[in-house]
């Protein structure tokens, strides 16, 4: 969608949780408040900057999936986006989680099926 629709759809509280980062709009659909109101599991790829703001407002817990600086620097790389300046500056600018938060932290550090398989451990003991 356009940033204008986005706007608009912001506006007319179309987002559950909403945020703008890189010249672009993000939002989580308003009705996911249904869906957490009747007890269904909730995942959603966010920005740190509206984890307090869903905290507020939702029962979250945090899955942090990271990797050592090096690891990161080489995936971007290999994404082949962004340049070599670029990554270190993005490397450099990461937000710390906010305090008191529910966070679990996966270390992404292998194979992709090695970090699937960790991630779906953690969500299959989330409550």
């Amino acid at each position: 969608m356009t940033f204008d629709t986005f706007m608009t759809r912001r506006a007319a509280a179309g987002y559950a949780l909403s945020w703008e980062a890189h010249g672009l709009g993000y939002g989580i659909p308003a009705d996911i408040a249904e869906d957490i109101s009747i007890g269904r599991v909730v995942i959603a790829n966010v920005s740190r900057a509206v984890l307090v703001e869903a905290a507020c407002r939702f029962p979250v817990r945090v899955l942090e999936i990271t990797a050592p600086v090096n690891i990161l620097a080489r995936r971007l790389a290999a994404r082949g986006r962004e340049s070599e300046v670029d990554i270190a500056a993005r490397l450099t600018r990461a937000v710390p989680l906010p305090q008191g938060l529910d966070v679990v932290t996966v270390q992404n550090v292998g194979a992709v099926d090695q970090g699937v398989t960790a991630v779906l451990a953690v969500l299959a003991g989330a409550p």
